[in-house]
């Protein structure tokens, strides 16, 4: 026995009709088309579907075991056919995120906010664990973006510009640093600087300034969260560089002083990366135009 979807909805179409007219007009066949398609289908199945002298023509125990498969499986293919559509639309898809900066999500939670209201249908997550082997779970398309200020050649990998941030040195007012108009990697000499639990290939501070300068620090506190090293920074037990907009509201605060690094300053970019296939998808696109927005909002406060 061989059944389709078309036998199926002809089942239910004659249920739903109560008639072979009445379904023949619904499905756009003539009657005696239907009629057909109803004999061969009880040929096949071999066993009777309706009892034809019934008005509405009603269905043999064969036929409503016939029409419950036909109630679980018309919708699912429906829904499975809608999603397909969307995908092909572009309304629905995957956005799994992963971040090599531990200082993005003061700017990544209100992109996703208003990115979920814009696409409901996209599944978005952030990964964890994966911030030093972000860019090989992209590459297995284990996720879907990586936000990183270190683009590299991979094939298959476009990195997109967000925005350019300035690295900034942040100390205690009582610091003697505070003193000063900027900050060279001389000066870190003789301070305890807190970082994030990164390497330092991946840390601003070291890689710009003070790696090629060949200076160490007095000593590396690492810490996991922002506010903690601003809460340590503000007690003088070391100093720290951190993105421009990490210290939006601390600029104006009693407790720190904030200066550049180097008389110029240093700049960098922060990139996305995606796989060059998901470039084109509109929900892609319209997450890239947010992440590149919002961090400008925080740098004007």
């Amino acid at each position: 026995m061989h059944l389709e979807l078309r036998h199926l909805r002809t089942v239910k179409a004659i249920h739903d009709a109560g008639g072979l007219a009445r379904a023949a007009e619904a499905m756009n066949l003539t009657q005696s088309a239907l009629s057909h398609q109803v004999k061969a289908l009880e040929d096949q199945v071999g066993a009777q579907l309706f009892v034809r002298r019934a008005k509405p023509m009603k269905l043999t125990a064969a036929g409503m075991r016939m029409l419950r498969a036909a109630e679980r499986v018309l919708p699912e293919i429906a829904a499975l056919m809608d999603e397909f559509r969307a995908l092909k639309a572009g309304r629905t898809g995957r956005l799994h995120i992963a971040i090599e900066c531990h200082a993005c999500f003061d700017w990544l939670f209100p992109v996703l906010e208003g990115f979920r209201q814009a696409w409901p249908e996209v599944d978005v997550d952030i990964r964890p664990g994966l911030a030093f082997e972000a860019l090989s779970a992209l590459t297995r398309e284990e996720v879907d973006l990586v936000v990183s200020s270190d683009p590299e050649v991979l094939p298959g990998i476009v990195f997109q510009p967000l925005f350019d941030y300035a690295p900034t040195f942040v100390a205690a007012r009582q610091n003697p640093l505070a003193e000063k108009t900027f900050v060279e990697a001389e000066d870190f000499r003789d301070q305890v600087l807190i970082t994030y639990p990164m390497e330092r290939t991946r840390l601003d501070i070291f890689a710009e300034l003070l790696t090629p300068a060949k200076v160490e620090p007095q000593a590396v506190r690492q810490v996991e969260l922002t506010a903690v090293i601003l809460m340590l920074v503000a007690a003088d037990r070391g100093v720290s560089v951190l993105p421009d907009w990490v210290l939006r509201d601390v600029k104006y605060q009693s407790d720190y002083v904030t200066r550049p690094v180097t008389a110029k300053g240093l700049t960098k970019r922060m990139y996305a990366a995606i796989r060059e296939t998901d470039a084109q998808r509109p929900y892609m696109a319209h997450f890239l135009k947010l992440a590149r927005s919002e961090p400008m909002k925080l740098q004007r406060r």
